[in-house]
């Protein structure tokens, strides 16, 4: 009998399929659909470039805590981004990094990201691919080349599966590495809070909470702009040089003397969780954050125009909205195991709360 030349040819390809699938070639990643929460704006990240898959998050997690990718193997991302703390530095003004080095930057707390369209303090890194490189070839951060780290990753057979399974081969290459640490940094969004809850009809404030919430909506909204608690913006709240680090901020990035002491405006979601506060980590707690915009904000040609009257806070005020900041931690996405370290589970020890000590 003789087939149509059609027929021939779906024959051909289904053995040709069939082949495939029995040689355990056959690449289908699971997909993931990234959930937006209710209410909010589309992500700014394009999905279409880096579609999530649940290998694909999976070996950005094993990435992620991984301490290979630096220098001496002592210092992975999660070193600095630590859970328990929305992962930032939790409770050091300065990152450490190799050889016993410091940063001159508090690291900031990493979530919803897909909505951040540039990164860093001083926004000189416009890509969430791009970011994790900075970290890892900084000198006083993880001080790894990264031809190494995928050395280092090539002799791992953990990790060739890990990359096929992902991206459909053992490839191992810096482009597949920062693309599956992304989508590992795109499932940390945090929008579960008491606040978020209020939002949706499924909680209520206490009297103190809502009235802090009063407080902050006419005092603090303009830059902490809602449901991210920021504006993304860059702005001198005058915070005074520290003689030692020098940084001038965004003006580091743009070259421009108007951007002089400029830093972006950090998010206040976990902000209890998140001490210390400011570019370099000088603020303890929320209480001597509000005392600087009180009392001791040092004033220059740059500082922000909302900012250059000083902030008026009486005590009262000042405890109310500390109410309202507790509203903003987000328990489930601080305990959550899918974003733990692989095989290690989430701390059952809670941090110390520095602001009822």
């Amino acid at each position: 009998m003789r087939y149509p030349k059609t027929i021939v040819t779906i024959l051909c390809l289904g053995i040709l399929c069939t082949g495939w699938i029995q040689m355990g070639n056959y690449f289908r990643p699971t997909p993931i659909r990234f959930q937006v929460p209710k209410g909010w704006p589309q992500p700014l990240y394009n999905f279409k470039e880096n579609p999530l898959t649940k290998e694909g998050i999976e070996l950005g997690r094993q990435l992620f805590y991984d301490t290979r990718l630096s220098k001496d193997g002592s210092i992975s991302c999660g070193t600095c981004h630590q859970q328990f703390g929305a992962f930032n530095t939790y409770d050091h003004n300065l990152s450490h990094g190799f050889n016993n080095s410091l940063t001159t930057r508090n690291a900031p707390g990493l979530f919803n990201l897909a909505w951040q369209k540039e990164f860093m303090w001083d926004g000189g890194i416009n890509h969430l691919d791009l970011q994790p490189l900075a970290p890892i070839t900084a000198e006083n951060e993880m001080a790894e080349s990264l031809a190494h780290v995928i050395q280092k990753l090539e002799k791992e057979k953990e990790y060739r599966k890990l990359f096929k399974a992902a991206f459909g081969d053992e490839a191992i290459n810096t482009q597949r590495m920062t693309k599956a640490l992304s989508q590992f940094l795109l499932t940390l969004v945090s929008s579960n809070s008491k606040y978020d809850r209020v939002k949706m009809g499924l909680d209520t404030f206490i009297l103190p909470e809502k009235l802090g919430y009063e407080i902050f909506q006419k005092k603090c909204v303009s830059c902490h702009t809602e449901p991210f608690f920021t504006d993304f913006s860059y702005r001198n709240i005058g915070i005074p040089v520290d003689p030692f680090l020098k940084d001038l901020g965004r003006m580091k990035i743009t070259g421009e003397s108007k951007d002089s002491l400029k830093f972006r405006v950090p998010s206040l979601r976990n902000v209890m969780r998140t001490f210390p506060y400011g570019h370099d980590g000088r603020f303890f707690s929320v209480l001597s954050v509000m005392e600087h915009y009180r009392k001791n904000m040092v004033l220059s040609p740059t500082t922000d125009s909302l900012l250059k009257s000083r902030l008026s806070l009486s005590n009262f005020e000042i405890g109310q909205l500390t109410a309202f900041l507790y509203t903003l931690t987000d328990s489930s996405f601080l305990s959550n195991p899918a974003f733990a370290a692989p095989g290690k589970g989430i701390s059952t020890t809670a941090p110390v709360d520095i602001h009822n000590n």
